[in-house]
C-alpha cells in the first residue's frame, strides 16, 4: 500500500493561470467575472497571459516566461516545489502547439502532485466557486520516498 502525505492548501491559494493564444480572451473574461473571488489569492501566469490578467485584476501578477519559451515548465517547477496550489489552464486539445510536450508535462505534474486543475471555463467555474476554495484543504499526495531513496 502506498504511503500518503497530507499537505495543506491554505485559505489563500497560489493560482497559476495559463491559456493558449486563441483562448486568452476566454481566460481574461473568466478572470474579469471572478475578479472578487480571485482578489485574495496569489496569482501566477505565463508571459502574455499574465500581462492581460494583471490589467483586468488591477493588482500584481507573478509573470513567468511565455509558455513556448519555458513558462509552462517554470510553473511545473513551482508545482513540484509546493508553491502553486491550483492550475487553471485553458488549452485547446484540437490545436497542435510547438510546445505540446511542455503542456503535457505541466498537466502531468499537476496530477502527480494532486493539485486542482481546470482546463476549460466550466471546470474553472465549478472549482473557483467550491466552498473548499476559501478553506484550508488537506491535499493528499503520495509519499515518493521509496522512489527517491531506491538503489540504482
Amino acid at each position: 500500500m502506498k504511503k500518503i502525505n497530507t499537505i495543506p492548501l491554505h485559505k489563500d491559494k497560489s493560482i497559476a493561470l495559463v491559456a493558449h493564444d486563441h483562448l486568452k480572451r476566454d481566460l481574461v473574461e473568466w478572470v474579469k467575472f471572478n475578479k472578487v473571488l480571485l482578489s485574495h489569492h496569489k496569482i501566477y501566469a505565463t508571459g502574455t497571459t499574465g500581462k492581460l490578467v494583471e490589467e483586468v485584476l488591477g493588482f500584481p501578477v507573478h509573470k513567468f516566461q511565455s509558455g513556448p519559451l519555458g513558462g509552462d515548465q517554470q510553473i511545473g517547477s513551482k508545482i513540484v516545489d509546493g508553491e502553486i496550489d491550483f492550475l487553471i489552464f485553458f488549452w485547446d486539445p484540437l490545436a497542435q502547439a510547438p510546445h505540446d510536450p511542455d503542456v503535457k508535462a505541466l498537466l502531468r505534474l499537476a496530477v502527480v502532485w494532486n493539485i486542482p486543475v481546470a482546463c476549460n471555463r466550466s471546470s474553472a467555474d465549478f472549482l473557483i466557486s467550491s466552498p473548499l476554495m476559501d478553506e484550508i484543504y488537506p491535499r493528499r499526495v503520495a509519499d515518493f520516498s521509496d522512489y527517491t531513496n531506491r538503489k540504482i
